[in-house]
């Protein structure tokens, strides 16, 4: 495994070279303060690589972005919230128009287009606001912090706040970036890909093996994410690669596998991001599972415990009901022994040792609720029958979630 520093920088879906943003208001959302078009351009034709929803009902866009990213190339990707164009009537078309509108607004090849969506499901959409906000998109298109700042604005929907993130590293001496922008904060519970992400970087890698690097990153992170157990019929993510940087990424090298390091590290970001900011959410919460007999269990098991509705019920209450996660462990499939089963609760407040060989172990309720107060709760399960270990994230379940749902549409 790669042991190349990663250096946090600004710049967001920008912060690799080749790239430029936008994002505008166009007269999909009924309220114009809030963007709801988002345009990410690349200097150049880029190699591309996407994963995508594995619902049998998804958005037009993701039709359009198989279709687009066959021959392994792309080098726009246009974003609108309020939305999903999913279901709705003549959604395919408005999708394949929506490039052509930005092929002839930047001069490009409407194929190198990649359009994603976000919002209601079934409803219709018109052409018009594209129509309007692309060539104003177009024309805003900032190369740095701000333009990816616009973009990020505009791809969310109930989510409190942008999601975004940008790292810098080291390829036999050349300084290389990854980008991303992200929105998320309900119907999460992936599997292939996770809400709307967006990365660029600017090594030079094959799109093929862009591609395999993708869906090598994707199950142990944006997969490991649960809110509220809806898998979205738009999710998506979806990487660009410029090679601007002129570090080569080749097979079976160690470069290779410090790009597939790095996307990790900014995959695992975006992970807490979204998860900490799940619908109504006021905590983070973090499943490690270790000591599970193979990856494929840690995983299941880890994911099944930040998923448990009474679990996220019993955190958002700073309640340490322990049984949650056995329950929730016990029901997880997989052949496995729980007899050993270990449980932690820790939070920078402390730690309380809650379970211990399947079995309650002593602990002071008072303290194990101080750790519960905090807003990043770690669950740390020992399965303590292998060597295999993994990660989940999700959040706790509060009275606010059912509030945004049920006004979602109004």
């Amino acid at each position: 495994m790669s042991t190349t520093t990663f250096t946090v920088i600004p710049g967001g879906i920008c912060a690799p070279k080749g790239f430029s943003a936008a994002g505008v208001h166009c007269g999909i959302r009924h309220n114009h303060t809030k963007r709801d078009l988002a345009l990410i351009v690349a200097d150049v034709r880029c190699a591309g690589a996407g994963c995508y929803t594995t619902n049998k009902v998804y958005g037009a866009p993701i039709q359009v972005d198989r279709a687009h990213l066959q021959d392994g190339y792309a080098r726009a990707i246009l974003v609108n919230s309020g939305n999903a164009n999913t279901c709705a009537p003549g959604g395919l078309e408005l999708a394949q128009d929506t490039c052509k509108l930005v092929a002839d607004a930047l001069g490009m090849d409407e194929n190198d287009v990649l359009p994603s969506s976000t919002g209601v499901i079934g409803q219709a959409m018109s052409l018009e606001p594209f129509a309007k906000g692309i060539p104003e998109a177009a024309a805003q298109l900032s190369a740095d912090a701000a333009g990816s700042h616009a973009a990020a604005t505009a791809i969310m929907t109930t989510d409190t706040h942008p999601k975004e993130y940008a790292l810098a590293f080291e390829v036999d001496g050349t300084t290389c970036h990854i980008g991303a922008i992200a929105k998320g904060s309900g119907m999460i519970h992936p599997n292939m890909a996770t809400m709307l992400l967006f990365m660029t970087t600017d090594v030079k890698i094959a799109p093929a093996l862009l591609q395999k690097a993708l869906s090598a990153v994707v199950p142990a992170t944006f997969n490991q994410i649960s809110v509220d157990g809806d898998t979205s019929t738009n999710d998506t993510v979806l990487l660009l690669a410029s090679g601007l940087s002129g570090a080569e990424i080749a097979e079976n090298t160690p470069v290779y596998d410090t790009f597939v390091a790095a996307l990790t590290a900014v995959a695992e970001h975006l992970c807490r991001e979204l998860a900490a900011d799940g619908e109504g959410a006021t905590k983070l919460l973090e499943c490690t599972v270790t000591g599970a007999p193979d990856l494929a269990t840690a995983r299941a098991v880890s994911k099944s415990v930040i998923h448990s509705t009474l679990f996220k019920a019993a955190m958002f209450g700073a309640d340490a009901n322990w049984g949650r996660v056995l329950c929730a462990i016990g029901y997880t499939p997989g052949d496995f022994d729980i007899s050993k089963t270990a449980v932690r609760l820790r939070s920078k407040a402390g730690e309380v040792f809650v379970c211990e060989n399947a079995a309650y172990h002593p602990y002071s309720e008072d303290e194990a609720a101080v750790v519960l107060q905090e807003n990043e709760i770690e669950i740390l399960v020992d399965l303590g029958c292998g060597s295999s270990t993994a990660k989940a994230w999700g959040c706790d379940l509060t009275y606010d979630y059912v509030k945004i749902n049920g006004d979602y549409r109004t």
